[in-house]
């Protein structure tokens, strides 16, 4: 028993000394040329190189921390800035903010019912969460919100630093915010969409709006999705924050839910351009 203990006593002895041994001259361990490391390190995934590659020792966390390094790495994946004088000054930063670009609104499509919404009007028969009369030109999107006959009006409000967008990031590059939104009527009742979307500083002042004339739609129509887009650019600094609100109702004043359809809500921050 005792000699077991001994054994394995020496047998972790021996397994941390040669690791310790392996950690302080990992240079020697692995005598390649930088340029070759970093060819190695571009073609293993983004995540690996900041948690496993950089803590292997000092030469490699240099060169996995360089500009160089994530500056090349966005060429060969296609994130370019959007002009010679956005050029990031964190290109690793940049990188991830690219890979990970997303929709920042939660429920975008009603699958969740109501849930992630501020409902700031909610007349008539009030919100209601159905599937699509007509197919929708995304084949991923099943249910749609839909309105009443008095005035229906949902919002969400995105904190960008929560969602990883830092203050001096939004201030510095300033990267276009792209908004859209699905919206479609019932073919046999007239109906109105109405969007406005903001930017908002910390004070939840307005920097930015976009608030285009109300959508009519007459009884007898083809029920077709219709899309509205907007871009934001050069806002200037303070942005914080982004609140989406959109909605309406039917015009015909119809007890149920005749009014205008919604889904498949977005709203980005596009660091790169597209490609």
């Amino acid at each position: 028993m005792g000699a077991a203990r001994s054994a394995n006593s020496a047998g972790n002895a021996s397994s941390s000394s040669f690791l310790s041994s392996a950690s302080a001259s990992s240079e020697a361990v692995f005598p390649l040329p930088p340029d070759i490391l970093v060819e190695i390190f571009l073609n293993l995934p983004p995540d690996q190189v900041v948690c496993v590659i950089r803590l292997v020792c000092h030469q490699w966390k240099d060169l996995a921390d360089g500009e160089f390094f994530w500056r090349e790495r966005c060429r060969r994946e296609g994130y370019h800035p959007h002009g010679a004088s956005k050029v990031p000054s964190d290109w690793r930063l940049f990188y991830f903010l690219c890979k990970k670009r997303r929709n920042l609104l939660k429920n975008p499509r009603g699958e969740d019912k109501l849930r992630g919404w501020t409902l700031t009007q909610n007349n008539g028969d009030r919100w209601t969460v159905d599937e699509p009369m007509v197919p929708h030109p995304n084949e991923a999107v099943h249910k749609n919100f839909v309105t009443s006959y008095g005035m229906c009006l949902k919002e969400q409000t995105v904190d960008l630093k929560h969602e990883g967008y830092s203050p001096s990031f939004m201030d510095e590059f300033q990267p276009p915010i792209r908004i859209s939104d699905w919206y479609a009527p019932r073919w046999d009742c007239g109906s109105e969409y109405t969007i406005s979307v903001q930017l908002l500083d910390e004070r939840k002042n307005v920097v930015q709006e976009f608030h285009p004339d109300t959508v009519y739609f007459p009884q007898w129509n083809d029920q077709q999705w219709c899309q509205m887009t907007h871009v934001f650019q050069n806002y200037g600094p303070g942005v914080r924050y982004v609140r989406f609100s959109h909605g309406g109702k039917d015009t015909q004043f119809w007890a149920g839910w005749y009014g205008i359809r919604v889904t498949d809500s977005c709203v980005e921050v596009c660091p790169a351009l597209d490609s």
